[in-house]
């Protein structure tokens, strides 16, 4: 299939370059603070007829990005298709874009993968800011889902995950049985979510037989593939509706899929409602809270929606965090020991980490902001589209431009950080720089209004997971591979993936 849809794109080209004239890079006479003038779109690499810049990109766009911004700069344009696009690679032009021009530069170019099922029209990540029901969706997340209220009340739901957690490595350690942390990230991480969401585990810990268990966390990895695969329908609209990737056809159909299993749990739920027997442990759970303000500010319908939302992007989030997290200290034994000790010294040795414990514990905090920085979960972010025309450093953002921020490169950039290639946590125990969108070094859950609603409980999981792997237990490679030898390459999938997954063996202290 990608034999085709290469041959039909360098068919296309071979057409138009006969058409096609190279001309200085477009301005528009815009109004701009009360008069008109001409200015230009930020520099950047001259594209091809019809794929502009696409080639430019490469397997790692973040790298490729992050390289081009060397030549033009922290405001660059690029054209990928017949979209604009603005990319940002600097704390200050992030800050400006996400911040001071947020009420212009709050739109989502929607993707034809996110359209399947009517999704686009009523999910918090897709809708516009301005739109009546984004405001509901941001108000019930931000004030009453994910409120320090709400999470603590829920946190006894995620108590038994982590408790599986321990139970099954301290198995592996029994039998000298290598775990893969890639796997069993993912499926802790989709437990800890679904179990806050509704009371229940959709994943086995193990590779147990539990048919219907693996088919849901299938659905679930199909589905975060999906919406991580490019489509070039999405950048050349002559290709929408071919599907030349089947893309749409394969989103329809596992959305589809996750939208059986969420209706028949709500289904559930509102029969165990209905009926006075019902379990009081549901009760705290965020599928009750939520079916209270069904009747008047949030249909039924839409809580499947909301809930897949979290599901796909709260799994991929923590997964990826703890795996590249967990690889960066089995790497460097002493940090590993350094953050074990803090657990000891403040925990004790066979106690359970808590939810109340994290705050107390600045250098797990720090290691996890550090692998935050070297390996953002979203290193380009999702793209805001600007709603009008946006004048930045004497440069044209323009009407429905997307705006994208490379925020793998902020992290790594050494005007701002010393040593940026090196794992090095003790740059943040002062405690002064955090990832919660108020610090444009380190923004990768985004920033203003659309970032990340599910951050409170993902920042809890983040820590809960590493902590409860790493407390008590020490861990080595398999065979005779030794620390600092650890594949460290990143694989770019919209998200940033470890590209070799990580696979070690648990020891008992």
């Amino acid at each position: 299939m990608e034999i085709v849809i290469i041959f039909l794109l360098i068919l296309i080209i071979m057409l138009c370059t006969c058409f096609y004239v190279l001309s200085p890079r477009r301005s528009r006479k815009t109004n701009m603070n009360g008069c008109y003038r001409s200015i230009k779109l930020p520099p950047g690499p001259y594209g091809y007829p019809i794929i502009g810049n696409i080639l430019d990109l490469g397997q790692k766009p973040h790298r490729s990005i992050a390289e081009l911004s060397k030549i033009y700069g922290p405001l660059m344009s690029l054209k990928l298709g017949n979209i604009t696009t603005i990319v940002i690679s600097s704390p200050q032009l992030a800050k400006e874009a996400l911040q001071k021009h947020d009420r212009f530069i709050y739109g989502r170019a929607t993707p034809i993968v996110s359209q399947v099922h009517g999704h686009d029209k009523v999910s918090m990540i897709w809708l516009p800011t301005t739109d009546t029901q984004w405001c509901v969706l941001r108000r019930i997340c931000k004030n009453h889902m994910f409120s320090r209220q709400r999470l603590d009340e829920t946190q006894r739901l995620r108590q038994g995950n982590l408790r599986k957690l321990r139970d099954y490595m301290q198995e592996c350690c029994d039998f000298g049985r290598v775990v893969n942390v890639s796997r069993i990230a993912f499926s802790i991480s989709l437990n800890l979510i679904t179990s806050t969401l509704f009371s229940r585990d959709l994943s086995p810990i193990d590779s147990g037989p539990n048919a219907s268990q693996d088919v849901v966390m299938e659905i679930v990895k199909a589905l975060i593939e999906i919406v991580s695969t490019a489509n070039v329908a999405d950048y050349i609209p002559v290709f929408k509706l071919m599907d030349p990737q089947g893309i749409k056809r394969r989103a329809t159909a596992y959305v589809g899929k996750m939208f059986a299993i969420l209706d028949d749990i709500i289904s559930q739920r509102l029969q165990a409602r209905r009926s006075t027997s019902m379990d009081s442990a549901l009760a705290n759970d965020l599928l009750d809270f939520l079916l209270d303000f069904s009747d008047s500010e949030l249909p039924q319908n839409q809580i499947k929606h909301l809930f897949m939302d979290l599901i796909l992007a709260g799994t991929e989030a923590t997964a990826i965090t703890v795996e590249w997290t967990m690889a960066e200290l089995i790497n460097k034994p002493k940090k590993m020991a350094k953050a074990r000790n803090e657990l000891k010294t403040l925990i004790g040795h066979d106690k359970q980490v808590q939810e109340s414990d994290i705050s107390r514990l600045p250098y797990l905090n720090a290691v996890v902001k550090e692998s935050i920085r070297l390996h953002p979960v979203g290193p380009l972010l999702i793209p805001h589209k600007a709603e009008v025309d946006v004048e930045m450093c004497g440069y044209l953002v323009p009407k429905h431009a997307n705006v994208m921020v490379n925020v793998w490169a902020i992290g790594r950039d050494p005007s701002i950080w010393r040593d940026p290639e090196r794992f090095k946590p003790e740059r943040f125990l002062d405690g002064k720089m955090d990832f919660k969108g108020r610090d444009f070094e380190l923004i990768p859950f985004g920033s203003g209004r659309r970032i990340c609603p599910g951050l409170p409980l993902a920042n809890r999981m983040m820590h809960l997971v590493v902590a409860n792997m790493i407390h008590n237990f020490n861990w080595k490679l398999e065979g005779e591979m030794k620390p600092g030898e650890l594949d460290m390459n990143d694989k770019f999938a919209f998200s940033l993936h470890k590209a070799v997954p990580l696979k070690a063996i648990p020891i008992k202290l």
